[in-house]
């Protein structure tokens, strides 16, 4: 929980800093504009002489620094095209994104972490039985992480209870051990939904404007009609791409619990069959 915490607080304020940077992206590019504006009526033949100097100088530049100004100019445009879809409907979408990525990875790292090398685990439990008994192997698996070897030590904690508590406890712990896994799946699901809704949400609204336009002018000009609709379109294409990076997190995701499962259902039956191999069970 902890870790779902940070990462939704790491998140959030990732996003408040690229929408804040957004808003002085937009106030630099007006004053600039402005400030072109001003320049242009007061430009004699002597200073467009020198801007095209300066032109032919920067076409004269290093490769390299044309490449890193057209990385540049990339996440400018992002940035420009997040500003023109309206900021009031592209904020909902872009944190959806974010606090959906900090939930994917917080549990493919879980996940990660929880995934052990299961035949060497099984013959170091099955020494271990040999070797000390049942207190060694819950040792062995009080000491190594990953849900399988919490299920190990419930069974083996119930040895001496008989075979058939061995496997009742092995079945009630596997079904916690998966709810753990599975932690956090229904908000990404929520996201992989949300996203692509609030997008259409904000296209419909901004249709609503542009013909509010089109009625305040009296006339269909083709400029408001086309800018009306760009705008408006730009909260859907970026809420399908939000949805879509969402979506092949949660199948990685859903596909690394699945392979943990069947690994945990095999490591299961191997446990009945190292402990009625060692006598370990009554």
């Amino acid at each position: 929980m902890k870790r779902i915490l940070s990462s939704l607080i790491i998140t959030l304020s990732l996003s408040f800093v690229f929408i804040g940077k957004s808003f002085g992206q937009e106030e630099s590019s007006n004053d600039a504009a402005a400030l072109t504006n001003d320049g242009a009526a007061i430009s004699s033949p002597d200073q467009t002489a020198t801007e095209a100097g300066n032109e032919g100088s920067v076409n004269n530049s290093n490769p390299e620094e044309k490449d890193a100004s057209e990385d540049v100019s990339f996440i400018q445009q992002l940035k420009q095209k997040y500003i023109e879809g309206d900021v009031l409907w592209m904020t909902p979408v872009l944190i959806c994104l974010i606090i959906g990525m900090a939930l994917s990875i917080e549990r493919i790292i879980y996940l990660n972490l929880s995934t052990i090398n299961t035949s060497k685990f099984l013959q170091d439990v099955e020494k271990a039985l040999q070797q000390g008994g049942v207190d060694k192997a819950k040792e062995l698996c009080r000491n190594t992480r990953g849900p399988i070897a919490s299920i190990f030590y419930q069974g083996l904690d119930r040895a001496g209870e008989g075979l058939d508590m061995v496997e009742k406890s092995v079945v009630a712990y596997g079904g916690v051990q998966m709810g753990n896994m599975e932690k956090g799946l229904s908000w990404l699901q929520l996201f992989i939904a949300l996203s692509p809704m609030l997008g259409f949400l904000g296209t419909v609204i901004g249709m609503i404007q542009a013909f509010d336009q089109i009625v305040k002018d009296g006339q269909v000009s083709p400029t408001t009609v086309a800018d009306g609709i760009k705008v408006a379109l730009l909260t859907t294409v970026f809420g399908l791409i939000a949805a879509i990076a969402l979506q092949i997190f949660y199948n990685y995701i859903t596909s690394k619990i699945d392979g943990l499962v069947n690994e945990m259902e095999d490591a299961s039956i191997s446990l009945i069959d190292i402990l009625l191999k060692n006598k370990a069970v009554k």
